[in-house]
């Protein structure tokens, strides 16, 4: 369909027929043209004004759809009835995908699918399997970061030194403006635009006092910013491989298991196992010159649920817990605290609620 007219007469015939029109990766249609939005603002208005059809608009480029579908400025802006935003799969989900796999390998495949369903159906075999053949076939996932950036933004080297730079630890403005060697006044509109299609997060202290933090939203770009996009030449030379991404795993599992304990602190909420919460989310601080953090911070009306989680073996829950309460302390907060430990085993669990990962695997039932 080429015309205006062309459009039009095809939802004439279908405006009667079917209840639901999808146009799949829209941003794709406003690319080759442009007046595509102005056309289906005709449609809406003159031919389906008195239609219960529904047309549903879907796109892989948030980016697009935020400002060119969504926009004010957007010839179809107020004649949406809903938006919808389809969020990555929860971890506890994983267990449905891949339900004969061992609960330590659907954390190795969530720390490189991120929750993303294309990604996670490419790992059919063993996941170090599947990551030793796509080095080796220097498949997709050589330059799929760079494809990612690129179908959101013009300007993708800038971006990505400002990825890379977050992926290196560098998560205040300061920070990562400086390592991206840009100035004051362009590096918030960047990360402003990180922000808007999810790449980007900005974290702020549970208790607002703090600055703020950049982390990385997407786990596949995490993934890929961390292992692949920084030792491109080394793969293609055969000098960079799996085992050269295994050694380093365990210690970058850290925090997808932090995101993991996340799910695991509000599913036992919901459901009463754990004492509900006001406020939610990480907690840092300064203490005498000293980074001071906890992970997950719970405030709720007299009770405090502090979370640590810990991506290793035989975890002395005991321990841990003690060292949150010492911390909670030092903030001053009142009420009974209630320690949580998310970690993969224990050899101590008395003096807090401690999940391993079976416990967790059994939740994904």
């Amino acid at each position: 369909m080429t015309t205006a007219d062309d459009w039009e007469a095809v939802f004439t015939y279908l405006r009667d027929r079917v209840d639901v029109v999808i146009i799949d990766e829209f941003p794709n249609l406003i690319e080759e043209d442009r007046s595509i939005l102005s056309i289906l603002q005709a449609v809406v208005d003159e031919v389906l004004a008195d239609s219960d059809l529904k047309l549903v608009l879907t796109g892989s480029s948030i980016s697009t759809m935020t400002s060119k579908v969504l926009s004010y400025k957007s010839p179809l802006y107020g004649r949406r009835t809903a938006s919808l935003r389809v969020d990555p799969i929860p971890f506890l989900k994983y267990r449905q995908f891949f339900p004969d796999r061992p609960p330590h390998e659907l954390v190795e495949i969530h720390g490189f699918a991120g929750g993303i369903p294309y990604y996670m159906v490419k790992v059919k075999e063993p996941f170090w399997d599947f990551l030793e053949r796509e080095l080796r076939e220097r498949t997709f996932l050589l330059d799929e970061g760079d494809f990612l950036l690129r179908y959101e933004f013009e300007d993708v080297s800038t971006y990505r030194q400002i990825l890379e730079a977050i992926a290196a630890g560098k998560n205040t403005m300061g920070e990562i403006r400086d390592h991206a060697g840009l100035k004051s006044t362009d590096i918030t509109q960047y990360l402003r635009n990180l922000e808007v299609v999810g790449i980007v997060r900005k974290v702020k202290p549970v208790l607002g006092r703090g600055r703020y933090r950049y982390e990385l939203a997407d786990g596949f770009l995490r993934f890929w910013l961390r292992f692949i996009g920084p030792n491109l030449w080394l793969i293609e030379q055969g000098l960079y491989g799996v085992e050269d991404i295994r050694r380093e795993y365990s210690q970058y599992l850290g925090k997808t298991f932090e995101e993991i304990a996340g799910e695991v602190v509000v599913r036992e909420m919901a459901a009463g196992r754990l004492p509900r919460v006001r406020k939610l989310g990480p907690q840092w601080w300064t203490k005498r010159g000293e980074a001071r953090e906890i992970d997950l911070l719970g405030v709720g009306d007299g009770v405090v649920v502090p979370v640590e989680a810990r991506w290793r073996d035989g975890v002395d829950a005991t321990e841990v817990a003690q060292g949150l309460r010492e911390k909670v302390e030092e903030l001053g907060l009142p009420g009974r605290v209630v320690p949580v430990v998310v970690a993969r085993s224990f050899k101590r669990r008395e003096g807090a609620i401690a999940y391993d990962l079976e416990d967790i695997y059994r939740m994904m039932a």
